[in-house]
């Protein structure tokens, strides 16, 4: 496994989203990034649909809601989420929001209390519906918190706060199946889940990274159909930061040359001349804590990549660069695919990555 520390942070945007403006009042009405008006503050705001961090984008979204108008940066994640015996049972990891410390993004933790039975699978829950009320409460706290992030979320991760979460969680989940007269998973498993996250914080941590590492097992196994593989190797990384946080990671591709490891996100697509947007938000996001790792043990040279590679362009061409404008022209990409590779383009001169597209060394 690679091992990589980080010190500082820094990062310059320039793939930028505008987001649709709201007055808050049902953080379910919402769509998944937005930016809310509330009392007189105004937040950027994320919502995961699961505390699993591989499911539906999430750091894409995170992504969009960096470089806005708003005072703060929230992401709302679930505690637990519970699909039913026939679906999923996820937890939250404690690197999710050590990651987001280190974003500076505030995390509230919320819990489910209202779903809808899934149309074609029995004993499996769907729409599920976070508790509104305790999410208001939460912004209503924060609105008048003048404290960093990581403060903000070490305070949701304290025993007491947590304990108090487990139970409205426990509690919704139980009256969900009584209501849907469904089954949901042993609600012995919370209890599990309880007692190593309430145990002290590094309980919480050896569970959370075990559990990640159990997936990334699994991911390094596997090619993703969204990747292009073949000019390296998967590799597992651990990156640890000033706060503590560790946080694992399967790489796509590693490989060395000239004496530099190369450290590549990638992302393919099979009909489109480039990767979807969420896709390539998802890689930056990585590419983000790539590109300011301090050390990486072993090597004096490495360089982080964003790969994207697609089945139907048959052009390629490495970012940062001065033809990029040429590039565009002997393609036909849609206004939508110009205007993010000439962002990309500027995003990684200004930051001081690359991103391959159909390029290989």
């Amino acid at each position: 496994m690679l091992k990589a520390a980080i010190k500082n942070f820094s990062y310059t945007k320039y793939l930028k989203e505008n987001l649709p403006n709201y007055d808050f009042a049902d953080i379910n009405t919402l769509p998944s990034k937005c930016l809310i008006r509330f009392t007189d503050k105004t937040f950027a705001l994320s919502k995961w649909v699961s505390p699993k961090r591989t499911r539906s984008y999430p750091y894409s979204r995170v992504y969009d809601t960096f470089s806005q108008s708003a005072s703060k940066t929230i992401a709302i994640i679930p505690l637990i989420k519970d699909e039913g015996i026939n679906g999923d049972m996820d937890y939250l990891q404690w690197d999710s929001v050590s990651l987001m410390s280190l974003l500076n993004v505030y995390v509230i933790i919320g819990f489910y209390d209202k779903a809808e039975s899934h149309p074609h699978k029995s004993d499996k829950i769907a729409n599920q519906k976070f508790n509104n009320a305790y999410i208001t409460e939460q912004l209503n706290k924060l609105s008048n918190y003048h404290q960093s992030a990581l403060h903000w979320n070490l305070n949701q991760l304290e025993s007491k706060n947590l304990s108090h979460l487990v139970q409205l969680a426990k509690t919704a989940y139980k009256n969900i199946a009584t209501s849907l007269q469904c089954k949901l998973h042993d609600s012995k498993n919370i209890d599990s889940f309880a007692k190593k996250i309430l145990q002290n914080k590094e309980s919480f941590m050896n569970f959370s990274r075990q559990k990640a590492q159990m997936a990334q097992n699994r991911e390094s196994l596997t090619t993703q159909p969204k990747e292009h593989i073949g000019i390296g190797q998967k590799a597992k990384i651990m990156i640890e930061n000033y706060l503590g946080g560790q946080y694992f990671f399967t790489i796509d591709d590693v490989f060395l040359r000239d004496n530099t490891l190369y450290l590549c996100e990638s992302k393919h697509s099979k009909n489109a001349l480039l990767p979807s947007a969420d896709d390539i938000k998802d890689g930056l996001l990585k590419l983000m804590l790539y590109n300011n790792i301090d050390s990486l043990q072993g090597y004096e040279k490495f360089k982080p990549v964003l790969r994207l590679t697609s089945s139907i362009l048959q052009d390629s061409i490495r970012l940062p660069s001065d033809k990029i404008e040429s590039f565009l022209q002997n393609n036909a990409f849609t206004k939508i695919q110009n205007k993010i590779l000439q962002d990309l383009n500027l995003e990684s001169k200004t930051n001081n990555f690359e991103i391959w597209i159909n390029y290989e060394l």
